[in-house]
This record gives C-alpha cells, sequence and structure tokens, in this order.
C-alpha cells in the first residue's frame, strides 16, 4: 500500500462519509427505526448520541464523554474526539456534519476506514434522533475553530457557522426529544446511569460523567481502569466467590478482539453477559455460543487428563458422557466482549450476534487460555471441578424431581393441582392466575371471581427461597410445583421457556399489604426473575394492588390505597363517616374483593417490568441472598423512604 492512501485511510475527513438513504419515512413510521415511541425509544435516542462518542473512543481519539440531563428534558452530549469532519461531502455538497445529521445511516461506519469496529452500526445513526427531535444543535471544535448549526424536527435552520476559536477538538450535541412524537418525554435518570455505567465498564480507562440538573448535585462519574475484570466484580460484589481475582481472557484474531472475564461465586446461578461492540446482546450469538463449548469442553478435557495428580480424587462415576454445560457454569459470572468491523444482528429485538465466524475464534481464544490458567492454578480448577460435579449429581436429582411433578400425586402431566380453582375460558390470552396468599383470602377469591376469566391458586404459607437453593429442592417445594404445574410451564430445562404451553397470559400476584405480604411477593418475584424470566419480559406478571382502607359514609363505599388520600376525602365530607382498615386480604369479603381488586373496570394492577436487568440482578441478590451485611446496608439506606408499614 501507498504511502498515500495508507494516510488517507488514518484521516477523518468528509471522504469518508458515506450517504445510504435519506431522512423521509423517520417521523412518519418512527417506532421501524428505534423501536417504538415510549420510554425504550426515547432512551435510545441518548444511546445513539453516545455511541457516536464512544466509537471515537474505541479508535483511539476520546477519553473523555460528558451527559447532561437539562431542566426541560433536552439532553447534551460533549466528547473530546476529533470532531464531526466539517469540510464539503462530495455528493450531497453539504457540510459533513450536516450530511450525517440530516442523511439517514451517513456516518464514518460502513467500510471507509475511519472506524475499526462501530456500536451505532447496530442503531440507526445520529441522523434520526435529529429527525425525532424538537430542536438539535451542534457544536463542533476542529480545525482550530468552532463550528455550530441548529435544526429543527430534523431540517437546518441555519447555516454551519463559525463562531468561534480553539485548540480543541471535540463535538457536542444538545437536542429536545419532540413531544409531537414521544408520549412523554421526561428522560429517566436511572436507564441512562445503567447503560454509561455499562459503557465505562466496557471500554477500560474512559472517563463518563452523567450530570442531571433537575436534582440538585446529581452527579455520577464512571471510570474503571480495569474494564470488564471489574464489571466482574461489580456483579459479584454481593456473592462469596471461590477465587478473589476474576480470570481475564483476550485474543485477536482476522479483526475479531476478544475480552473475557470469569470468576466463579459459592451461589447455584449463572449469570454471563455478552456484548458486541458494547451493544447488550441480550440474545446470545456465535460469541456466548463459542464461550460456553469451550469452556465446558475445557473443564471435561481437564477431568480426562490421567497425567495430573489432582483429578485423581474426584469420583468420576456414572459421569461416562462428561459435564454438561449447566453443570459447569454453576455459579458462574462472566462477561463476554467481542469488537468486529461488520457485526450481524439477529432475533427479534435484534440483540443476538449472528456472525458464524466468531463462535471459532472465541472458542479457539477461551480453550488456549483456559489450559494454560487451568496448569498455572491448580487450586483454583479444583474448586470450580468439585462446584461442578456437585451441580452434576444436583442435576440428576432434578431430573428425577422433574418426574415427580409428572407423576401421580396431583402432579401428573396433563393434571393439575387440586387446590387450583380453573377458569371456563379456553384461549390463554384472555386468562388470568391470581396467586393468592393464604386459604382465608383464597376463598373470597374463589367466591368473587368470574369464574369465566379468572384461576384463583392459594399459597399456603411461604414459597422457598430460590435465590439460596438448587433446582432439585425448589421442584420439591409443594407451592412452587403447584404454581409451575398450574401455569403449564417447566422450569430448568436447557432450552428457554415455551411460552406456547402458557395458560394463563396474566399471572397476577394478590398478597396482604403487610411485612408477611410483602415478604411472599418478593419470593414469588425472586422465583419469577431467576427461573421464569421471559414471563416478566413478555409483560405477563402483575402485582394486584388491594385498598388499605374503606371510607364509609351515607350510603356510599370508597376505597383508597394510602392514608393521604383518604384524609383528603374526608375534609370533604359534611357527614358523618366509618373507617375500616384491612389488614389483609382475608377480611375483605367475596364482593368487596371483586370491586377492589379483582374487577378489570375498578383495579389497579402494576405490570412487573424490567428496565434494568444489572440493578435488578443486584437486588434479589441483596435481599435474597446468603449475604447479611448488604442486606443491613440495604434496610439502613431505604428505611427513610418508607410510607407506610403494617408490621
Amino acid at each position: 500500500m501507498n504511502k498515500k492512501n495508507t494516510v488517507e485511510k488514518m484521516q477523518y475527513t468528509a471522504k469518508q462519509i458515506q450517504v445510504l438513504e435519506g431522512l423521509e419515512a423517520v417521523r412518519k413510521r418512527p417506532s421501524m427505526y428505534i423501536g417504538d415511541t415510549n420510554v425504550r425509544g426515547l432512551h435510545h435516542l441518548v444511546d445513539e448520541v453516545v455511541d457516536n462518542s464512544i466509537d471515537e473512543a474505541m479508535a483511539g481519539h476520546c477519553s473523555k464523554i460528558k451527559v447532561i440531563i437539562h431542566m426541560d428534558n433536552s439532553v447534551t452530549v460533549t466528547d473530546d474526539g476529533r470532531g464531526i469532519p466539517v469540510d464539503i461531502h462530495n455528493i450531497t455538497k453539504l457540510p459533513a456534519v450536516t450530511t450525517v445529521l440530516t442523511k439517514l445511516h451517513a456516518g464514518g461506519k460502513f467500510g471507509s476506514g475511519s472506524y475499526q469496529v462501530s456500536g451505532g452500526l447496530h442503531g440507526v445513526g445520529v441522523s434520526v434522533v435529529n429527525a425525532l427531535s424538537e430542536w438539535l444543535e451542534v457544536t463542533v471544535n476542529r480545525d482550530n475553530k468552532i463550528y455550530w448549526q441548529r435544526f429543527e424536527r430534523g431540517k437546518p435552520v441555519t447555516d454551519l457557522k463559525v463562531i468561534g476559536r480553539s485548540t480543541k477538538t471535540g463535538t457536542k450535541i444538545t437536542y429536545r426529544s419532540d413531544p409531537e412524537i414521544f408520549e412523554d418525554i421526561t428522560i429517566n435518570f436511572d436507564i441512562i446511569n445503567h447503560r454509561l455505567k455499562e459503557l465505562a465498564f466496557l471500554n477500560a480507562g474512559i472517563k463518563i460523567e452523567l450530570i442531571d440538573e433537575r436534582e440538585k448535585d446529581k452527579t455520577v462519574l464512571f471510570k474503571y481502569d480495569g474494564g470488564i475484570i471489574e464489571f466482574v466484580k461489580y456483579l459479584n460484589k454481593n456473592r462469596d466467590v471461590l477465587f478473589s481475582k476474576p480470570f481475564f481472557i483476550s485474543g485477536k484474531k482476522d479483526d475479531i478482539e476478544v475480552e473475557i472475564a470469569i470468576q466463579y461465586n459459592t451461589g447455584y446461578l449463572e449469570n454471563v453477559l455478552s456484548f458486541a461492540n458494547n451493544i447488550n446482546t441480550e440474545e446470545g450469538g456465535t460469541h456466548l455460543a463459542g464461550f460456553k463449548a469451550a469452556l465446558t469442553k475445557a473443564i471435561n478435557d481437564y477431568l480426562k487428563n490421567d497425567s495430573i495428580p489432582e483429578v485423581k480424587k474426584f469420583s468420576l462415576k456414572g459421569m461416562e458422557q462428561g459435564l454438561s454445560g449447566n453443570d459447569v457454569r454453576e455459579g458462574l459470572t462472566a462477561v463476554v466482549s467481542v469488537k468486529l468491523l461488520n457485526p450481524q444482528f439477529e432475533g427479534q429485538t435484534k440483540t443476538k450476534l449472528g456472525n458464524s465466524e466468531v463462535r471459532g475464534i472465541v472458542s479457539s481464544v477461551v480453550n488456549d487460555k483456559l489450559c494454560a490458567f487451568f496448569i498455572e492454578n491448580p487450586d483454583t480448577i479444583q474448586k470450580i471441578v468439585a462446584k461442578s460435579i456437585s451441580a452434576y449429581k444436583a442435576r440428576e436429582a432434578a431430573r428425577r424431581a422433574r418426574e415427580l411433578v409428572r407423576q401421580k400425586n396431583g402432579f401428573s402431566l396433563g393434571s393439575l393441582p387440586g387446590k387450583l380453582a380453573d377458569c371456563s375460558e379456553r384461549d390463554p390470552f384472555h386468562r388470568e392466575l391470581f396467586l393468592v396468599e393464604g386459604d382465608s383470602a383464597g376463598g373470597s377469591a374463589k367466591q368473587g371471581r368470574d369464574r369465566k376469566f379468572q384461576a384463583i391458586l392459594p399459597l399456603r404459607g411461604k414459597i422457598l427461597n430460590v435465590e439460596k437453593a438448587r433446582l432439585h429442592k425448589i421442584l420439591t417445594n409443594n407451592e412452587i410445583r403447584a404454581i409451575i404445574t398450574a401455569s403449564g410451564l417447566q422450569i430448568g430445562d436447557d432450552d428457554d421457556l415455551d411460552l406456547a404451553q402458557l395458560r394463563y397470559h396474566k399471572i397476577i400476584i394478590m398478597t396482604d399489604a403487610d411485612v408477611d405480604g410483602e415478604h411472599i411477593k418478593t419470593l414469588l418475584l425472586t422465583l419469577f426473575y431467576r427461573y421464569m424470566r421471559l414471563l416478566i419480559e413478555k409483560g405477563k406478571v402483575f402485582i394486584a394492588r388491594p385498598p388499605l382502607y374503606k371510607l364509609s359514609y351515607g350510603q356510599k363505599n370508597e376505597y383508597f390505597f394510602n392514608e393521604e388520600e383518604m384524609q383528603k376525602k374526608i375534609k370533604e365530607l359534611k357527614v358523618s363517616y366509618n373507617i375500616q382498615r384491612y389488614k389483609g386480604l382475608g377480611e375483605m369479603n367475596p364482593t368487596q374483593l371483586w370491586e377492589t381488586t379483582m374487577n378489570p373496570e375498578t383495579r389497579v394492577l402494576k405490570r412487573v417490568e424490567l428496565e434494568d436487568a444489572l440493578e435488578a440482578d443486584e437486588m434479589f441478590t441483596i435481599l435474597m441472598g446468603g449475604k447479611v451485611e448488604p442486606r443491613k446496608e440495604f434496610i439502613y439506606k431505604h428505611s427513610a423512604e418508607v410510607i407506610e408499614l403494617d408490621v
């Protein structure tokens, strides 16, 4: 390659900006480009702008990114990268920065040599942010000048102007999402906070600052020099680990970069997060498959190696087929991150990596590094193997327990729990199942329900805490077995839940509004999150909200969920009244329970949603895990937030 071509390839100018298509359809059909116009789509716009800055960082040109949420819910993203090019584009005859902001998929990421890898390839480009914004302003520091331009609903309302001089470089974009497009433009701090923390973990050494001007002094700063090693430590911070320092694997082959950090804990659940070009591949893909296959093979190869003295101490009777993937991943926490030039995303939500060549490359890198690690760290591999063999034995016990669920004692295949009061509706989409605390409330619910579409399953006492139990113990718990059988699903199998088998498309948790009720609710949510998470992700799990008070006056009854609402009503009354405080669901007669909590016309249901998987994982680990200190800290920190608690 001659010197001229080499220099041209390394530069970032208008020549590297390729235009694929225009913006015409974006405002007409925004959901095609950002998924929806609700919370997810609104925050996708922030991701798109931040991704541009992260791409500069991955290319080695940016070390600091700042995100500011302003009082009017406009957002500013600033970086110290090279600055978007401002020279005239040879096709559009517009400044390159104007082209990037007004032409769909126009940017330096489409094979032009400006970026080796890019997260933005998964997205739709900052032009879509511009199209869906009430207004957007861009400021570029480049070539010792400061350039500025303003757009409204995707169209330039000024030319690109030079407004000053500067020796710095970088880009600042400020925009306000368009209220004509989005139902609500209120930016959720927690969603942005989670994504920026994730990006800081995935890009070691990059400094990311988040400021929320809507709240005084609300600023967070992320910078993780250890990268995904610190990510794994963070994920395991409330768990007891088998070895203190996560094992780090890295390698590069055919322009595909692989980084993996792994650490085992004493728990029974695996927590493996996978990313491609900084995008959370929630549905997995070839990189995750390659990692899992290599881990299973490496541990099984270790156990087959008779030349290693330590192997002889393990009893491998009945394990001729070797350990399964589930066995070797019990208690595993890992982050798998790959970076590649042309990622292909698949799946329902386009979060599954499909590049076939990635599997073999990841598998090869992992296998080589793990084999060396096992030889150099005999104590660590013995702990992992001992845990994996224990998991194998537990899995065999779980298989036998699953068979019990299919046998004659009221839980056989095709039969339902005896205490389930089923409904007559045949279409699962129109059926709902109430999981009700206690036989008393269950009796009222059975009498008060609409028998056509509402089924009732009373639960006796508190179910097993699945956070601290292996699957075979979980499957022998009577209440959990009843829930599994009633729902029509199977848990603990290698494959994902088959929602085609789901017997009810609304599963409603209905417990007392007291300490025991909250505990039962948390236990049930832990079960759903850990073993039936797809139900939460698909919006099938709900919380019933029974009232705390009944206010009777004249010939009327009104129900209230808190004392503040009730007192406000009392001040308006001109007649005598009577207050009834409900201590539990069992105090309501069937008619009251129907009117307040079960009637679709009047009830209040809260859909259980998963906005932040990392935060949810941390919450369940703190509240239901084996460590006491994190739970104490959580209680001390949040005790002041409790408004009303019935003990």
